[in-house]
């Protein structure tokens, strides 16, 4: 029975995969229906999880932590919102929500992003001076004086700059990292319809 427990899970889950696989690459239809029981599951796991953030923090907040009090009126608020945009009493309600709330987020986490990529040039330069380290500074600080208020002379040039280095070497970059992450997609999905991967008995 414990080998049986412990061969149940691999099977069904190599049988389950390669069934997508064949439903993606060779059986559109069954390739669709598959997908949209993994959305389904998708969308129970969600619900349990917020399920679940809503015991852990409602202990939280019998304990008198005020951030889970927040937190807990952000999730309800937001599901009314859904709830009203879904029965039409409101209209992107949600999507404005979001906004004003992503946005000032979004903005804080770049300008931390940017100190810290200037403090970590300096302890750098401090630790090992070398070409590469002088590059790295000079560029981190060449991409800030650009997003930054300049004098129309002054800023034009850099701007200039700014737009090759995204366009060329970041692009570059961002095209590196999804590519690796491509490849470790596919390794993981190998060893697991292969059975060598097995995170549900952890």
């Amino acid at each position: 029975m414990k080998g049986l427990g412990r061969a149940l899970p691999v099977a069904l889950t190599v049988g389950v995969g390669s069934l997508t696989l064949i439903g993606l690459l060779v059986v559109p239809a069954l390739g669709a229906l598959l997908t949209r029981w993994a959305t389904f599951l998708a969308a129970v796991a969600l619900l349990l999880g917020a399920a679940n953030l809503v015991r852990v923090h409602g202990q939280r907040l019998a304990d008198g932590n005020v951030y889970s009090a927040v937190l807990l009126l952000g999730l309800v608020g937001m599901l009314v919102l859904g709830a009203t945009d879904a029965f039409g009493l409101t209209e992107g309600w949600v999507g404005r929500a979001f906004d004003l709330v992503l946005f000032p987020l979004e903005a804080a986490l770049a300008s931390l992003l940017a100190l810290f990529l200037l403090f970590s040039a300096m302890g750098l330069l401090r630790r090992q001076r070398s070409g590469w380290t002088l590059l790295f500074l000079f560029v981190v600080v060449l991409l800030l004086l650009a997003r930054s208020p300049m004098p129309e002379a002054m800023g034009e040039w850099l701007v200039l700059i700014d737009e090759w280095i995204s366009a060329l070497l970041v692009s570059a970059g961002v095209r590196a990292i999804l590519i690796g992450i491509a490849l470790g997609t596919i390794t993981i999905s190998l060893r697991l319809l292969m059975g060598y991967e097995r995170p549900y008995e952890r």
